[in-house]
């Protein structure tokens, strides 16, 4: 089931920065490069989804879990984790646009 209330709102650089050992100076760019990147990301899961591609499914919810987990977006990581397990098993019954929904509401949340 996809993760509904995920918000990210209340997000501290500071905090982020300490938890990933970076710089808090780098940390804006590296959430508006994540924002930027996941808009085609999202983009490209939507247009898979469509098409019924589970490949580009798959290899698109690689790429969005790959970069939240890196910034510590675990819902957004979780989410598409199972989206790419999904997908890798050609699952028709899977939900997939309810989690890109719920993936694009938390993304919408995070501020650059």
């Amino acid at each position: 089931m996809p993760i509904l209330n995920a918000d990210y709102s209340d997000l501290s650089f500071d905090d982020m920065a300490r938890s990933i050992g970076l710089k808090l100076k780098h940390m804006p760019i590296l959430i508006g490069s994540f924002l930027e990147e996941s808009e085609t990301i999202v983009e490209s899961i939507n247009s898979a989804i469509y098409t019924n591609d589970y490949l580009g499914i798959k290899s698109n919810a690689h790429s969005i879990k790959g970069s939240s987990a890196n910034l510590k977006f675990t819902e957004i990581y979780e989410m598409s984790k199972e989206m790419e397990h999904a997908a890798a098993d050609s699952n028709a019954d899977f939900d997939y646009r309810g989690y890109l929904e719920a993936m694009k509401s938390a993304i919408a949340t995070i501020k650059s």
